[in-house]
């Protein structure tokens, strides 16, 4: 089996619970790539925050043998030092699906356990039926806050070429607003990326709230989002870039960067990184997951 486990493998499903499914990708793989584009550049300013996971396709079997369905919600420690190969959560998902179990509880229960030694750190698992799934849950549909700036470039000449990996000088020379911090609530609905296995296309929302001195300009902002569109990274690794070239060019007193990507198999990946947890968010869903 190579690094990235069974993705972009051909593979049977399991039909009673496999917990040797669930295969581990070290984050330090992709942060490594992070803290060697600048010396400056410290790992715990990459280790604030959440991954929420959102499982749709999730079901086991009853004493009495009836399928049960729900919803789940995962939420894995940005401090863990492994993330989750996406194919064999979703092969471990579905090894449960024929599988007993006493209670609601037990299957929480189960699903923690796994992931948490998978990542080597507590993941948080939240079950929700369907019928009680409610807004204080963070399931329904939500917009994401403050102004899109996906029509910034809109009216200018040039046009914006395809870059093989992320470029930050595109965030252009930093100009300061003034000595007092500006607060900015930014989103793009045009981020895209590519699975490192198998160059298939990841989409999502890209959200971004930030206090500087600096002035931000939405159109080289959101250049630099386009320049995304090639890169080749799983979601956790396209955030924490982002959020360290915003980090080194705009130094920022508070920065948050989120990203909600869309469903792949049942399953949608949401990092978030912080500069301070007191900055991390509700989990949510919005309307492409």
């Amino acid at each position: 089996m190579s690094i990235h486990g069974v993705l972009g493998e051909s593979t049977s499903y399991p039909k009673t619970y496999h917990p040797e499914s669930l295969y581990a990708i070290p984050r330090q793989l992709g942060r490594d790539v992070i803290l060697g584009q600048n010396e400056s550049r410290q790992l715990d300013t990459l280790t604030v925050g959440v991954d929420w996971w959102h499982a749709f396709e999730v079901s086991w079997v009853n004493p009495q043998g009836i399928s049960q369905v729900a919803l789940a919600r995962f939420a894995i420690p940005a401090t863990s030092p492994n993330i989750v190969e996406s194919k064999s959560l979703k092969l471990y998902l579905n090894s449960l699906n024929f599988t007993e179990f006493a209670d609601w509880q037990t299957v929480e229960a189960t699903i923690t356990k796994d992931l948490s030694e998978c990542v080597g750190a507590p993941v948080v698992v939240s079950l929700f039926a369907l019928a009680e799934v409610g807004s204080e849950t963070g399931l329904l549909i939500e917009q994401p806050q403050g102004r899109c700036i996906d029509k910034a470039l809109e009216g200018q000449n040039s046009k914006i070429a395809l870059t093989e990996h992320p470029d930050a000088s595109l965030l252009g020379a930093v100009e300061t607003a003034g000595e007092s911090s500006q607060d900015y609530q930014l989103y793009s609905d045009l981020l895209r990326s590519n699975c490192p296995v198998t160059d298939q296309p990841d989409w999502g929302t890209l959200a971004i709230e930030m206090s500087t001195t600096a002035s931000v300009d939405e159109s080289k902002l959101l250049t630099y989002i386009l320049s995304f569109r090639q890169h080749n990274g799983f979601h956790e690794q396209c955030v924490e870039q982002i959020f360290a070239d915003l980090t080194d060019y705009f130094a920022p007193t508070k920065l948050m960067v989120r990203a909600w990507y869309t469903r792949r198999g049942g399953i949608d990946i949401n990092p978030c990184r912080v500069s301070d947890l007191s900055l991390l968010p509700k989990a949510s869903r919005l309307i492409r997951q």
